[in-house]
């Protein structure tokens, strides 16, 4: 069967087409600069050569059409019709606490999906309109979200609750949540396999490591802890994001800047973590060549990074009572071998050892401990889309 994996993010849109049966991918491309002008990149799916096309997206559904013409283009699509396609897995942010595990789309499924889009308003709503479009450009064919929350929602409530007024929760479900849940989950998966023991005895930190950035302690296979929270604000150092910080911080720059909490909201979201912190970039690559220049706040911002990620490990180590593994996965966390050696190196109370050389195999999957540590870790790639393609398998039919 053919399954086709739409991502949709706040200005862009994702796609994937997926043989179920041998996972291999028939295709695959971005839009992107949605709202704005637009434009569609992606690969030859014979010749592998780049195509870059660039034309006006000013929505959701417009770039949604635009994927589906060239799927089917005689010259460079895969797919001769769209009654190729057997369903359609779409990625929705948020799920908050009405969706534990990915879900066949009713229409009764996008009005919860809609009511929780408060709690996402940047990217939920890409998400429906997604949806709703490969709805009406294929009817009857079966869609299925696969939500980011999901995972997280076997976290335990002392794990998950705010030490606010409980009122706050009862009325409007703040609450920690998570993010990435679906790389967290299936990293966790294949890390396992790592481990000469069943699932259910296995204690697993995922370290999810891009542009967006978070932890989870998965204990027999479970998430009981994530660095998120309400909104993907909270944990790390990211690319933009501040991480967590004091809330007074908030109150203390808009008094001081005369803004709004809007502003300061942006602020911490685009214009801070390793680009506030470096004032160079917010590209992990970016700021190891300034390391390597000598420019004092790249290293700075590489250091802040790592040691909210060391920090996190012996937090969540302590949470489970022990680790057995700990897995990097995202761009920085399969590709920079850098950062991986500065966060493992502090770690050596946990008895890990770091194989230099297999910490230079970035991007495929690998131990990079040494087999006399008592705690492995390794690189783990991940591949959300894949993950997406086997829950809509699961629930679509």
């Amino acid at each position: 069967m053919k399954i086709l994996v739409i991502n949709a993010g706040s200005t862009t849109l994702k796609y994937q087409l997926i043989d179920s049966e041998s996972e291999q991918v028939l295709a695959k491309g971005l839009c992107e600069r949605i709202f704005l002008d637009g434009q569609i990149k992606f690969d030859h799916p014979k010749t592998g050569e780049k195509i870059l096309i660039k034309e006006n997206m000013p929505d959701h559904g417009t770039a949604l059409k635009i994927v589906i013409r060239e799927l089917l283009d005689p010259g460079h699509g895969s797919l001769s019709s769209l009654s190729e396609i057997d369903a359609v897995g779409h990625r929705v942010v948020h799920g908050g606490e009405t969706f534990s595990s990915s879900v066949k789309i009713t229409d009764e499924v996008l009005e919860q999906i809609e009511a929780v889009s408060g709690l996402a308003p940047l990217h939920n709503p890409a998400n429906l309109l997604g949806i709703r479009a490969c709805m009406e450009l294929m009817p009857g064919v079966p869609n299925v979200a696969v939500f980011d929350t999901a995972f997280h929602q076997t976290m335990p409530e002392k794990a998950y609750i705010y030490g606010i007024p409980y009122r706050f929760y009862e009325k409007y479900k703040i609450r920690k949540y998570g993010f990435h849940g679906t790389s967290h989950s299936f990293v966790s998966k294949e890390a396992a396999k790592l481990l000469d023991k069943p699932v259910e005895d296995t204690k697993i930190i995922v370290c999810h490591l891009g542009g967006g950035a978070s932890i989870t302690a998965v204990k027999g296979g479970k998430s009981v802890d994530t660095s998120m929270g309400l909104t993907p604000l909270e944990g790390l150092i990211m690319g933009t994001r501040s991480g967590s910080l004091d809330p007074a911080v908030l109150q203390f720059m808009a008094e001081k800047e005369n803004i709004s909490l809007e502003q300061v909201l942006t602020i911490l979201n685009k214009e801070s973590g390793l680009y506030g912190i470096s004032g160079l970039s917010s590209d992990m690559r970016d700021i190891d060549a300034g390391v390597e220049e000598g420019n004092r706040r790249a290293k700075l911002a590489f250091d802040a990074f790592c040691y909210e990620i060391i920090k996190t490990i012996g937090a969540y180590t302590a949470a489970m009572n022990g680790v057995d593994l700990i897995a990097f996965t995202a761009g920085i966390g399969e590709w920079d071998a850098g950062v991986r050696k500065e966060v493992i190196s502090s770690l050596t109370y946990l008895g890990i050892s770091l194989d230099e050389e297999a910490n230079r195999k970035s991007g495929t999957l690998t131990l990079i401990s040494t087999p006399d540590s008592k705690v492995k870790c390794a690189i783990v790639p991940t591949n959300e889309e894949l993950a997406i393609a086997r829950e809509t398998l699961k629930y679509a039919f």
